[in-house]
């Protein structure tokens, strides 16, 4: 069996932007009621994701009576930063210029998406 790879998959950003929102630990049972409110998902399914973001070192979990308890064992910031860094790396060869050329590019930024930029791109001078 091949090992799990340590990148994210959409179904388990979407379930680490969950815990991520929660101020205090959750359990699947949380995620699952919240996931189920936007589509259909197995609890089972929940369950095996989280184990698996778990071993993966996204997740920290203990165990509160019968039941896991899961907190985030990395920020939020810390691993959108890494997701970046991977994709500009696969992607691009590692050069961030032709990803910012894109970004830049896009007609889905906004004017104030725009001057966020030029405006973080001259604080780096």
């Amino acid at each position: 069996m091949r090992p799990k790879s340590p990148t994210l998959t959409a179904n388990e950003l979407e379930m680490m932007r969950i815990v991520w929102r929660h101020d205090t630990p959750v359990t699947v049972r949380d995620v699952y009621e919240e996931l189920r409110t936007r589509r259909p998902v197995a609890y089972t399914t929940v369950m095996t994701s989280m184990k698996t973001l778990e071993q993966k070192g996204y997740l920290k979990a203990t165990q509160h009576d019968r039941a896991y308890l899961y907190r985030p064992s990395k920020p939020k910031q810390q691993v959108i930063r890494a997701m970046v860094r991977e994709f500009v790396d696969r992607v691009f060869n590692g050069s961030a210029g032709p990803l910012v050329a894109h970004l830049v590019e896009d007609d889905r930024l906004t004017e104030d998406e725009l001057r966020e930029i030029t405006r973080m791109m001259g604080n780096k001078k």
